[in-house]
């Protein structure tokens, strides 16, 4: 009776939202084929964050002391990205990261809470993205404004590495939907197949007319030696750092293969929404 009394308890307290947190999906994403790296952003603030997967990369602080928060999706914690923030790995320590060529394909999927930035500005979250070099190989953003767009996800591509031809800009990218909210754990990503570029969002493709997906066959760019680094929540454009991600990151997952519509419902099913 005691034990009814303390769920009763609970209940009154938190309300029936007691039951989805008790009964959250376990994800593995190891259990995924091509799984290149996958990280739990578990470690302690100032250390590195180890992936699991095919490889065992290690992200660093690109500015000191990230933050590490008591809330996560595969564990206790999460890593906490403040605004002028980001991780990264230098390219030659991550050559499985360098998906590139016609027959490149890739996956990227994140676990992510959003905070509100100081400015309006798009949002890196992870890939391999140079824009002051013209090293632009893939990457998973958010809030792109291009082709109208704000505060969706989108998956940006480059076979070229530079600028979309008749453009200042690259504007490749498939973009979704949906406005991903702020203050509240999403599932965002995206696959390319080499034919197209598909964005997920909580494990459905958030379809868009003509944007998502967005038909594309020019490959991967291939950045060479002097390529561009593995980033997450932040890329190198206007000759620095900066369109970053402001918020938390509770997993990171990286895969050479587009996955199937049913692998990325399964990614998310961790999720509640």
């Amino acid at each position: 009776m005691r034990g009814i009394n303390i769920i009763s308890m609970l209940i009154g307290f938190w309300g029936f939202n007691i039951f989805p947190i008790l009964a959250q999906t376990q994800v593995k994403p190891e259990s995924i084929d091509n799984l290149i790296c996958f990280w739990s952003f578990m470690e302690e603030s100032g250390t590195e964050r180890i992936s699991s997967g095919r490889c065992q990369y290690a992200l660093r602080e690109g500015t000191p002391f990230i933050e590490r928060v008591k809330e996560g999706v595969f564990g206790e914690y999460s890593a906490r990205i403040k605004e002028g923030e980001w991780f990264y790995i230098p390219r030659a320590q991550c050559p499985a990261l360098n998906i590139h060529g016609k027959d490149g394909e890739v996956t990227v999927v994140a676990w992510i809470k959003r905070d509100v930035k100081q400015y309006s500005q798009c949002e890196a979250v992870a890939g391999m993205w140079d824009e002051t070099r013209k090293k632009r190989q893939y990457c998973l953003f958010l809030d792109l404004r291009i082709w109208g767009s704000s505060q969706q996800a989108g998956g940006h591509v480059s076979g070229t590495g530079g600028a979309t031809e008749g453009y200042k800009y690259c504007m490749d990218a498939a973009i979704g939907k949906s406005k991903i909210p702020y203050s509240e754990w999403e599932c965002i990503g995206f696959t390319y197949d080499t034919k197209k570029v598909s964005v997920y969002v909580n494990g459905y493709l958030d379809v868009r007319k003509e944007r998502n997906p967005y038909q594309y066959d020019l490959g991967l760019f291939d950045g060479g030696y002097q390529g561009s680094d593995f980033t997450v929540g932040a890329v190198n454009r206007s000759g620095e750092m900066g369109n970053f991600f402001v918020g938390q990151i509770g997993g990171l997952a990286v895969y050479d293969r587009a996955l199937t519509k049913e692998e990325m419902r399964y990614l998310s099913s961790n999720i509640n929404k």
